[in-house]
């Protein structure tokens, strides 16, 4: 009996001694994912704010490319109403011209 006693007590330091090497391992694997977490949590938060500064220089470089876009809308309707005026002027010149050959037919018929 005090033999199967022994032998029960073996195993049971056996077994508490697996037990604190997995403990210790545990700890040991705990810590490190603590590390990871941290460097992790410093890396989200750089993303964060490198993002908000890529969004800041997008929507900056919208703005730009806005107020450019705004001015070549408005050089481009001065210029088309230009044309327009050109092509009319063009249209008057055309008809003049028109008009001093059909008043040249009429004063050659009426000699």
């Amino acid at each position: 009996m005090v033999q199967h006693v022994e032998q029960n007590l073996q195993l049971m330091t056996k077994r508490a001694v697996k037990a604190e090497n997995n403990a210790t391992k545990l700890k040991q694997e705990n810590a490190l994912l603590q590390v990871q977490l941290k460097n992790y949590k410093m890396e989200n938060e750089a993303l964060r704010l490198g993002q908000s500064a890529s969004l800041a220089v997008v929507k900056q470089n919208a703005d730009v490319a806005l107020q450019n876009l705004l001015t070549v809308i408005t050089n481009s309707q001065s210029s088309i109403k230009q044309l327009v005026s050109g092509a009319e002027s063009l249209q008057l010149v055309a008809d003049l011209l028109k008009s001093i050959d059909r008043i040249s037919e009429v004063s050659e018929d009426g000699q």
